[in-house]
């Protein structure tokens, strides 16, 4: 089965983490952690800074690594390097490529719809918070 190497950000402010919408593809319409593929010979953070500029307009700061979700899908394997993450100060964020986002807090991670693999950041995010 073929894997697929991507990253994930959990964006955070006040609190809360930043959750969106898939706009497009198999999974459109679930929620997911903002993140995307990484390139051949790109680090994973830098990746994921890549990625948020790319999907959200937006520069953000690592601030640290939360886990990796191994999960397979009916077509290949995901291997999602999950990172916190921040906005850099007087950055704004613009969804170039989801349907919707919300900000969650802890008490709210559950009221949406995620994907299967972002299920398991989830469950990391609440042994983390505890």
């Amino acid at each position: 089965m073929k894997t697929v190497k991507v990253v994930a950000a959990i964006i955070t402010k006040d609190n809360k983490v930043f959750a969106t919408q898939r706009g497009y593809g198999d999974f459109k319409d679930g929620w997911e952690f903002p993140g995307g593929k990484v390139e051949p010979g790109e680090l994973p953070e830098d990746a994921i800074v890549r990625e948020i500029k790319e999907e959200l307009g937006a520069d953000i700061k690592v601030t640290g690594f939360l886990t990796t979700v191994e999960h397979d899908y009916p077509e290949f394997h995901l291997s999602m390097d999950c990172f916190w993450a921040e906005l850099v100060d007087g950055t704004e964020m613009t969804l170039l490529e989801h349907e919707a986002a919300k900000w969650l807090t802890l008490d709210q991670i559950n009221s949406v719809d995620w994907l299967p693999a972002d299920v398991k950041v989830v469950e990391a995010i609440k042994k983390y918070s505890k």
